[in-house]
């Protein structure tokens, strides 16, 4: 399986040569020539597999460059019940993203997919936990070491950060936008104590933090001195890793293989998402793929009116699902390359006008860059949006009506899969994180305390280690440079 970028200016290259980067030497994103195909005979088999070995079975058609026993080992290792252990009353921690049917009236069926059981209580473990044994395992083989430098709204960096903390060979330099998490999140990065492990509060917002970790990754000679490699969702062993919970949400919901199923998916970078399209791409009998955003509804607007709209950082709100708080969706590029039928010229000349903040426009008027958003529909891409009044009642509602409380960002996820869900098909809807991330906002809509799980009761009161830099690029190698000594 070789790997070329979607604006086609450097070499195809294998999983192993391309997973301890980020972006392409061109500035573009890494997919595979094709997308590998899922059979129903593999389906059928599937269904019997424990996570761990379907993890195995769907990132073997990836890493085709990686012994198919180390490549197990490494599956089995990641996926276990001790790892994903924060599981809700009543779930079983060894399904690692148990289910849980919501509603089921008039034929429509809304089913919660729980991906935050990991140990930073987000769905980013899911991916990061395999990240960071798949870092290992490759820096071992060529015994050297690697220097992530990464960006978070949120959730991203403390699941970056949990996976790699102690990881022989790994530093790992973490931006996120100063006083723009929640107090969870804060607290849950900024309380870690290893060595290897930096946080840097950057005085802007996640934009500004993803726009230095690009700039870092396109200076080539600084990139390979210090030896710099991202976790960001630009890294396409983190995309490929989360087809794996798409492919067991629909084998979980489905008795056969003739039932199709959809998703809706709380959407700021597109990452989550894209990992939807690529199994949808691969055979996953996918019926509707619906991008849920919060009030910074770029993502929305493109799949409302083909117009990709990217705001400045005046323009982005600090809301109250803040891992959705971006204006500029990094994995969207890789969506784009599919539906412009692969023409890398004509990505690479609308996405260099989006790297200055700017968008374009396919909606096929006068003055447009092309017809594309009528083939929008054949992929299954619909959206919607939620605010906070939105959130708040959606929590409320859901608590009352079925005993299960949700965080902000899930529950943007069900206000709108409501708008969408059909009959016959179960919409499942991704759980991205436990309501403890955001308990301001759980507070003001059930007048109490979200629950904690065991070991994070007081995680706000512990010491935190953290510099607070501007968005100065170059001072920022400085800062890393400093630090790794290279």
């Amino acid at each position: 399986m070789q790997y070329v970028s979607t604006r086609g200016q450097s070499p195809a290259q294998s999983f192993s040569q391309i997973l301890l980067g980020g972006l392409a030497p061109d500035g573009g994103l890494y997919l595979p020539v094709e997308y590998p195909k899922i059979s129903g005979a593999e389906l059928d088999v599937w269904r019997k597999l424990s996570y761990a070995d379907l993890a195995f079975e769907v990132l073997k058609k990836f890493a085709t460059d990686i012994p198919e026993a180390d490549l197990r080992e490494l599956t089995r290792k990641t996926y276990t019940a001790d790892v994903y252990r924060n599981v809700r009353q009543g779930e079983d921690a060894a399904q690692i993203t148990p289910l849980c049917t919501l509603e089921d009236k008039d034929g429509r069926k809304l089913v919660l997919q729980a991906l935050s059981n990991g140990p930073t209580l987000a769905f980013k473990d899911m991916a990061m936990q395999l990240l960071g044994n798949l870092f290992e395992y490759a820096l071992a083989k060529q015994n050297a070491e690697l220097n992530i430098f990464g960006a978070t709204s949120g959730d991203t960096g403390s699941a970056a950060e949990y996976a790699m903390r102690g990881k022989k060979g790994i530093r790992v330099f973490m931006l996120s936008p100063h006083k723009k998490m929640s107090a969870f999140q804060t607290a849950q990065m900024f309380s870690l104590q290893d060595p290897n492990i930096f946080n840097i509060a950057v005085e802007g917002v996640f934009d500004d933090c993803q726009d230095m970790v690009k700039a870092v990754s396109n200076d080539l000679e600084f990139k390979a001195r210090q030896k710099i490699g991202t976790v960001n969702s630009i890294n396409w062993a983190r995309v490929v890793a989360q087809v794996v919970y798409y492919v067991r949400g629909y084998l979980s919901a489905t008795a056969s293989n003739d039932q199709k199923v959809s998703f809706t998916v709380p959407s700021g970078n597109f990452g989550n998402i894209c990992a939807g399209h690529i199994a949808r791409m691969m055979g996953i009998p996918i019926d509707t793929l619906v991008a849920a955003t919060n009030e910074n509804d770029v993502l929305d607007e493109f799949f409302r009116t083909g117009v990709y709209r990217v705001r400045k950082a005046s323009e982005t709100y600090h809301t109250t699902s803040p891992s959705m708080d971006i204006s500029k969706a990094s994995n969207f590029e890789r969506f784009v390359y599919d539906l412009l039928g692969r023409d890398a010229e004509r990505v690479r000349a609308l996405f260099k006008r989006v790297d200055s903040h700017g968008g374009f426009d396919l909606s096929g008027k006068p003055g447009s860059d092309g017809d594309e958003f009528a083939k929008v529909g054949a992929y299954g891409f619909v959206s919607g949006k939620s605010v906070h009044a939105d959130r708040v009642a959606t929590i409320r509602d859901v608590h009352a009506q079925y005993g299960v409380t949700v965080d902000t960002h899930t529950a943007d996820g069900i206000k709108v899969a409501r708008d969408y869900a059909k009959p016959g098909i179960p919409m499942i809807v991704l759980e991205t994180a436990l309501p403890a991330k955001f308990n301001e906002t759980i507070r003001e809509a059930l007048g109490r305390d979200a629950e904690r799980p065991a070991g994070f009761e007081n995680i706000e009161s512990l010491p935190q280690r953290y510099e607070v830099m501007g968005t100065d690029v170059e001072k920022m190698k400085a800062f890393i440079a400093r630090h790794t000594g290279l």
